[in-house]
């Protein structure tokens, strides 16, 4: 068994969760729903949209570098390939008021806020997955957002993976919270539990080769790992391959290499972590075809310790405050001019990711 277990990679563990949970909830939203015959389950896809493109477009130009090796001045040409954007997908979510599908067909470089809200438009089962495998200024990076979303008239229950690749985040995310609404539904609040399985972010793997002054004591860092450096100034790769004939080239071109290379492997080896959490949460959302507001937020103010070496808790010493949130805003003051305001932030283990738009139209008649 433990040899079984010491083969399960992060990424599995991962991939084993979200199907668990995918599957749990989709038998749950399937057991509350009305019905639960051939006819229920047609329903489940009805109004879904499947979807799978690629986008590209031109990168960085070429940038033309010389540099002087044994005064023999050399040229050398630094190409970007171009950057490219490939998307697959499915989902049901029912557009708000403000939400208009400007392109006849996705296309993958949709860009919808109100994806991130706790509370969908209409109470009911709804869901996304989506992948997008990203090319930008020749740096590879995978972007993913899948939920299982139900929405009844006092209670919400949500499962969700979040891999961002841009801003090196990812987790998966179950939740059941009750819910109470006001003021006819457009406002309501929800409490309840929050589970994540992630990687433990708060492990630092540089830790053990600080010194005492603060700074990092690379070069027996790099020994260890089988790098090798002879007497006449010569340092090689573990493979035997010679990598730098300077210290400069030392330092500024292999060290950050060999660093950055030391902690993707140490975080890979290290084993999930599962967070249990409380969460606060409200919605609101109001609509006219000249005026509407959309926001939300949560916040997990408290976090079961339960003794993990590598969880969060252990790391910053005592309980945190996680949160989440967005807004959309739009103002028409006339026919021709309007202004809009969207965004949403995140911040979990001290990690934030964020996007917003900001801006006005004016239509001349």
């Amino acid at each position: 068994m433990m040899k079984i277990l010491k083969k399960i990679t992060p990424d599995i563990a991962y991939l084993f969760f979200w199907l668990f949970m995918a599957v749990f909830y989709i038998v749950l939203f399937s057991l509350v729903s009305t019905s639960c015959n051939a006819q229920g389950v047609k329903n489940i896809f009805k109004y879904s949209t499947m979807y799978a493109a690629v986008n590209g477009g031109t990168s960085l130009s070429d940038n033309q570098v010389w540099s002087v090796t044994s005064g023999i001045l050399e040229e050398d040409v630094i190409k970007t390939p171009f950057d490219y954007n490939i998307s697959l997908g499915i989902r049901k979510i029912k557009r708000f008021g403000y939400e208009n599908r400007a392109n006849t067909f996705y296309n993958g470089t949709e860009n919808s806020y109100s994806d991130a809200a706790t509370i969908g438009r209409v109470d009911g089962f709804e869901y996304l997955f989506e992948a997008d495998f990203v090319r930008r200024l020749g740096v590879n990076y995978t972007n993913q957002h899948h939920f299982v979303r139900y929405v009844a008239d006092k209670w919400v229950g949500k499962v969700e993976y979040l891999e961002d690749g841009f801003a090196d985040i990812k987790y998966f995310e179950a939740s059941e919270r009750l819910r109470l609404q006001i003021k006819e539904g457009k406002l309501s609040f929800n409490v309840g539990v929050v589970q994540r399985l992630s990687e433990p972010y708060g492990f630092d793997p540089l830790a053990d080769w600080v010194l005492d002054n603060g700074t990092l004591h690379y070069t027996y860092l790099a020994l260890q790992e089988g790098y090798n450096i002879t007497l006449d100034g010569q340092y090689s790769a573990p493979n035997g391959e010679v990598v730098a004939n300077s210290q400069e080239v030392w330092e500024e071109v292999v060290i950050p290499q060999v660093i950055s290379d030391y902690v993707e492997d140490q975080r890979d080896a290290l084993p999930t972590t599962v967070e249990y959490s409380a969460v606060i949460g409200f919605d609101y959302y109001h609509f006219t075809k000249d005026f509407w507001f959309h926001s939300w937020g949560n916040v997990l103010p408290y976090h079961l310790n339960d003794g993990n070496d590598y969880s969060y808790y252990q790391y910053n010493g005592k309980n945190w405050v996680d949160y989440s949130g967005g807004l959309i805003f739009g103002y028409r003051f006339n026919k021709s001019l309007g202004v809009f305001v969207e965004g949403r932030y995140n911040k979990y283990w001290n990690r934030q990711w964020h996007n917003f738009s900001v801006g006005l139209n004016y239509v001349i008649f």
